[in-house]
């Protein structure tokens, strides 16, 4: 059995997990992407999947801290034994889940970056497409402000669209903020995953 230390520990990292997975759910980032994500875009899939694929893992990984510790406190085999099952369950969830941010975190960006092409192109070609509220949200929540197309000039989209305080800013490319916000809330994903499967093995 587990020290009560060290499960104390996962219950910790099983919170986390669960927090993260709420973040990216509920975060406003994240939300405004989702709900104007068209239904040929798989963002919104791999949206929901992350939460409850997270919420699974963390609340499996929290079952078996406390099996543990009442197999510890009471010296019983049969919660032993079901707590190292919901360990080998949250184990065989994690590893994917890392293999997953390695090698397939690109298809998540590249799917929040199309939602935002999709909304900015609408609202350039038509100037008074419903769109554009949503493209001025999108704009407020990332601190950005348009980005650089090649389909002609832009400035027109961005003086109705962005913050007063980013409509100057040439450098704020939507795009790129995006990717870049994405990006560190993977780096904080891939912490308590990484230690988590570094103290289970």
């Amino acid at each position: 059995c587990q020290s009560l230390p060290d499960n104390l520990l996962f219950q910790l990292l099983g919170l986390s997990i669960a927090t993260l997975s709420t973040v990216t759910h509920y975060g406003l980032h994240f939300t405004l992407l989702s709900n104007v994500t068209p239904e040929s875009n798989t963002y919104r899939v791999i949206h929901h999947t992350a939460f409850y694929f997270g919420i699974c893992l963390s609340m499996t990984l929290i079952l078996a801290a406390l099996l543990s510790s009442a197999a510890t406190v009471r010296e019983s085999q049969c919660l032993s034994a079901m707590g190292f099952f919901c360990f080998a369950l949250a184990f065989c969830g994690l590893i994917p889940a890392a293999c997953w941010r390695y090698t397939r975190s690109t298809e998540m960006e590249e799917s929040m970056m199309d939602v935002y092409d999709l909304v900015y192109e609408e609202v350039r070609r038509n100037a008074s497409s419903s769109r554009r509220h949503e493209l001025t949200a999108i704009h407020e929540a990332f601190h950005c402000c348009g980005k650089h197309s090649p389909f002609g000039d832009t400035a027109g989209v961005e003086q109705k669209t962005c913050p007063s305080s980013q409509v100057h800013d040439k450098g704020q490319d939507c795009l790129q903020e995006i990717r870049d916000f994405l990006k560190k809330h993977m780096d904080f994903i891939s912490i308590p995953l990484g230690i988590t499967i570094g103290f289970m093995v």
